[in-house]
């Protein structure tokens, strides 16, 4: 398949990793519809794509993602676009129950739409001096459709307070509250996002992939429908080849050679 033309986007691709750049920087890489549509695009490629084991997601410039786009919902009817995929909701469906491990880079401020993207995402990864939160309510709006990813990885109480007041949290702040995982200095962003999906590289791409398909299944189940789906799961996992690799190995005390079935 010949590489997608990309307008708001651009994405990437050595060693094992899809390297996706929200390319918008005049506007602090804010999210309108033909941005989601393309990144539903480059992350169905990704999923698809077995030499790819994670995905990090990322902006240009100063920012991550300032938000939703008000421009783009209104204009560029007359620039060339893919077919119509899906909405916000699909993009966070899509980030949410990913088999790939997606890895969000913030490079800078997250706001609004563009923390939707963070919350979403396996792991966050966050620079100091960056600024995530939900300044909606200041302009009248509230942050919907991101909350059912936000009450994911946050305390009932802190969202609440964060969205009804409209804070922006620093860095520091956000990975004390799970927005992020840590929160590092600009130097070691690279060096901390690499080190994760380094890791995953040295993991059965089979174990993650249905790792993470387990993990989005019984996401909103209660225990008593959780369990047996679980147990269902482990059945599964046990009977690939990589399980049994796995095993061999750990009892003949030696690497494992995974091959991904």
């Amino acid at each position: 398949m010949s590489p997608r033309r990309y307008g708001m986007i651009a994405v990437a691709h050595a060693d094992g990793l899809a390297t996706i750049e929200l390319n918008n920087p005049a506007r602090r890489n804010a999210i309108g519809p033909r941005m989601i549509n393309e990144l539903l695009y480059a992350l169905e490629d990704a999923v698809g794509d077995d030499a790819v084991r994670s995905i990090v997601i990322t902006g240009k410039g100063k920012a991550f993602c300032a938000g939703g786009d008000f421009a783009q919902m209104t204009g560029g009817a007359d620039e060339a676009e893919l077919p119509p995929k899906g909405d916000y909701a699909d993009l966070l469906l899509a980030m949410v129950r990913s088999p790939k491990p997606i890895v969000a880079r913030v490079n800078g401020h997250a706001m609004g739409g563009g923390l939707g993207l963070v919350a979403a995402s396996h792991f966050a990864i966050g620079q100091l001096g960056a600024k995530l939160g939900t300044p909606e309510i200041n302009v009248g709006l509230y942050p919907m459709m991101i909350m059912a990813v936000l009450r994911r990885v946050m305390s009932h109480r802190r969202l609440t307070e964060m969205m009804l007041l409209g804070q922006r949290l620093d860095a520091e702040e956000a990975a004390t509250e799970g927005l992020l995982n840590r929160a590092v200095p600009a130097e070691q962003l690279d060096e901390t996002v690499a080190a994760i999906t380094d890791e995953v590289a040295s993991k059965s791409p089979m174990a993650v992939k249905l790792g993470l398909e387990a993990q989005a299944a019984q996401a909103d189940l209660d225990l008593e429908a959780a369990l047996p789906l679980l147990r269902d799961r482990l059945a599964a996992c046990l009977a690939t080849d990589d399980a049994r690799e796995g095993l061999m190995a750990f009892l003949e005390k030696r690497e494992p050679r995974w091959t991904g079935k």
